[in-house]
């Protein structure tokens, strides 16, 4: 997937430790020492408060790592401030790239694109009331404006209403041009209207960019990389794959490694091929390289354990090269 404006946030932003604003020489507490932290990030990632679990886990692991009464301590030393500030950048960043955050970067080009093209934008407006006229009677009230922004959506570049309250951006274009109410209108008003509220929309959001986390899954390796790096922990992993392999086979020779590792891809950090399309041929590609004769039911510890770790060295790969994107919006 590919939306227009669509940002990867992986933690590449985080990792330059040559601090934007401006660190206070007086004492500083270690709760304002955090808020320090927190607006130095959140000055990379377009503006956006970190997602809590996020946070707080940058929280517990700085807690466990170096000091876990830093929140009440007092900072009298600018560069130990500094210091803490870059140490929680860090394992920002380092969660970002395991786990990365997808934003939409709206900006009005998208809302042109459409409404440039006669053709393109009274095709959607004639959709849209064709979608929201669920009694089938050729009208819809002023109100219902709002519901046809709903269903454009990000994709289309129309912000969220909650993303749109802090500013009162998208409340204030509706309010403005009297796209509220039970006044009735028909297909030609409600395409006026709408392409009226879209058009200031657009110019709006041109002045004064919105951003919007997406409920969007990138799957780019970085967990299964890290297991893959770890010599000790990785020859647990597959000490426990082929125990678990042998219990899944139970004698039987004709199952196959794949059904197996993609029920146990979770693991590693691995979506089902069933989560999407993509997914299915990352599996096929990776599967289709390995001779048939040796992913069956009778590999013993050797031959799995060989085999397994080229198949997940190989996955891990192409996922860095090439990230698989899930939209769980769907």
């Amino acid at each position: 997937m590919a939306d227009e404006g669509m940002v990867v946030l992986d933690g590449t932003e985080l990792r330059d430790l040559d601090l934007r604003l401006p660190v206070p020489d007086g004492p500083v507490a270690g709760a304002m020492a955090l808020q320090l932290a927190e607006s130095e990030a959140s000055t990379r990632l377009f503006g956006l408060s970190l997602p809590e679990n996020i946070r707080s886990t940058a929280l517990r692991t700085i807690r466990e790592a170096d000091d876990p009464d830093f929140l009440s301590e007092v900072f009298h030393d600018s560069d130990a401030l500094r210091s803490l500030i870059q140490k929680f950048l860090l394992v920002v960043a380092d969660q970002l790239k395991d786990d990365p955050l997808v934003v939409s970067v709206l900006d009005g080009n998208a809302l042109r694109i459409v409404l440039d093209d006669e053709d393109d934008f009274a095709m959607l407006a004639e959709n849209l009331f064709t979608d929201l006229d669920a009694h089938d009677n050729g009208k819809l009230s002023k109100n219902d404006i709002s519901n046809a922004l709903l269903h454009m959506g990000v994709q289309l570049g129309v912000p969220p209403i909650r993303e749109s309250e802090s500013t009162d951006l998208l409340p204030n274009i509706i309010k403005k041009h009297g796209a509220e109410g039970e006044e009735k209108l028909g297909q030609s008003q409600f395409a006026d209207l709408l392409q009226t509220i879209l058009q200031d929309l657009a110019d709006a959001l041109s002045k004064k960019n919105v951003i919007v986390i997406r409920n969007v899954k990138v799957i780019n390796g970085s967990k299964l990389k890290k297991t893959l790096e770890n010599q000790k922990l990785f020859n647990e992993v597959l000490e426990k794959l082929f125990l678990e392999w042998k219990t899944y086979t139970n004698g039987q020779e004709d199952k196959e490694l794949r059904g197996f590792l993609e029920a146990k891809g979770l693991e590693f950090g691995l979506p089902s091929s069933e989560s999407s399309e993509a997914v299915a041929l990352l599996y096929d590609q990776i599967f289709s390289e390995i001779d048939k004769d040796k992913i069956t039911g009778d590999l013993e510890r050797d031959a799995f354990q060989v085999i397994v770790k080229d198949i997940l060295e190989k996955i891990a790969q192409q996922l860095e090269e090439d990230p698989i994107f899930i939209d769980l919006e769907c």
